[in-house]
């Protein structure tokens, strides 16, 4: 496949002039949260009082034995809501997944899918939803709106504070054979509803708090600094980094800290907002193959690659950065090549200080160039600042492997 430059720039820039006839710039979707604790006993009622009688729950064994997702959805139970499980959720879902749990959707006949979990859990449960009346195989749905029209309708209780697949109408899946992630779009799989309840964030270890965190804080910084200026994404960007700056410390710090994780929840949402409006960026694109090849987990991929795209795109993102700097209080200085500066620094010393490393040893330098055909590949759909040539993306690799 060509990759020089001329070319990619050509291709990004049909594509979403493309994409700006087809759609415009107005937001998308329409959010319902209830947020503060409580928060799942209110969906809940919603749920039942729309008349679904056969649910079926999407998690993952973990929530399911320790019996976590039955305590969140207790008003379904006690309102007489037939509960089918589907409780065989792996982080990276895959298609394999999909086909298990749709087995169990359409046998007992499943009017409504509720996701507990994190991203994973509500992935899998997007893409589940969209079986209940096709034999299609779920890799024909990978793009846009290429689902069937037949989505069951989805609610969503996440129990992570991170990806914001609560509030997007995007699912990723993984095909381990291609050693790919896949990102399947249409508006039926935005959750009609969704809880933001803190008591069930409560305990969240300390590591998955920080990566999950610093996944909220890439969304939140690719929507506010993308060429796009669609919707609200750029107030919910803001609001989602000033969010993960105030609370993710605190909470990796306090994990019984409810406060911290009520607002590392909303953080987390609003980042959600945002990329639904606009998609992500180059740290994503490198990323995604991360985890596809390597098994590293999301929120940790982001961490690895996000200072490194960040110092790569100063000049090109550096009034959104020192705005950034500006509204998270990093730095008030005279210059905005220097907030803007400053505020990468202080991406950097999050990063740090929630205990995530800057080099991961699963990466195998063997698989750079195969990493970095793919990023790019992937980064060209996306609305990035710059697009990152194979010599900045090898050198990024370099920089975040073990040497």
């Amino acid at each position: 496949m060509l990759r020089s430059m001329p070319v990619r720039r050509f291709k990004r820039g049909f594509q979403l002039g493309l994409i700006k006839l087809l759609i415009g710039n107005k937001a998308a979707g329409v959010h319902l949260s209830y947020v503060g604790q409580g928060a799942t006993a209110d969906l809940c009622r919603r749920i039942v009082d729309i008349g679904h009688t056969d649910v079926l729950v999407v998690t993952d064994k973990a929530l399911k034995e320790l019996g976590l997702a039955e305590r969140a959805l207790a008003g379904l139970i006690d309102a007489g809501v037939n509960l089918h499980w589907y409780a065989g959720v792996d982080p990276d879902p895959t298609f394999a997944h999909v086909v298990e749990g749709s087995k169990v959707l359409r046998s007992a006949g499943c009017t409504a899918v509720v996701a507990v979990g994190g991203g994973s859990s509500m992935d899998a449960a997007k893409i589940i939803a969209c079986t209940r009346s096709s034999d299609e195989s779920p890799d024909k749905w990978v793009g846009l709106n290429k689902t069937p029209e037949d989505i069951v309708p989805i609610y969503a209780v996440p129990t992570t504070s991170g990806t914001g697949s609560e509030a997007t109408m995007g699912a990723v899946i993984k095909d381990p054979a291609e050693k790919l992630k896949h990102i399947i779009v249409a508006e039926g799989l935005l959750p009609q509803a969704v809880a933001l309840d803190p008591e069930l964030l409560l305990g969240l270890p300390a590591p998955v708090t920080a990566a999950t965190g610093i996944d909220a804080l890439t969304h939140g910084i690719e929507a506010y600094i993308c060429i796009w200026d669609r919707g609200t994404r750029k107030e919910n960007g803001r609001l989602a980094v000033q969010g993960v700056f105030r609370w993710l410390e605190r909470a990796v710090q306090n994990p019984g800290d409810i406060e911290s994780r009520q607002g590392m929840a909303v953080a987390a949402y609003h980042a959600g907002i945002a990329i639904n409006q606009v998609g992500v960026g180059n740290v994503h694109a490198i990323a995604h193959q991360l985890g596809a090849r390597f098994g590293i987990p999301h929120g940790q991929a982001n961490a690895l690659v996000l200072p490194h795209v960040l110092k790569a795109c100063l000049a090109e993102a550096e009034t959104a950065l020192a705005e950034l700097a500006v509204v998270t209080q990093v730095s008030d200085a005279a210059s905005p090549a220097a907030r803007a500066q400053a505020f990468v620094e202080a991406v950097t010393d999050l990063i740090a200080k929630v205990g995530i490393a800057d080099t991961d040893p699963r990466i195998q330098s063997a698989e750079w160039t195969a990493v970095a055909h793919a990023a790019m590949d992937e980064s060209d759909g996306y609305v990035s600042p710059r697009l990152l040539s194979k010599a900045e993306m090898m050198e990024i690799l370099e920089r975040i492997t073990v040497r």
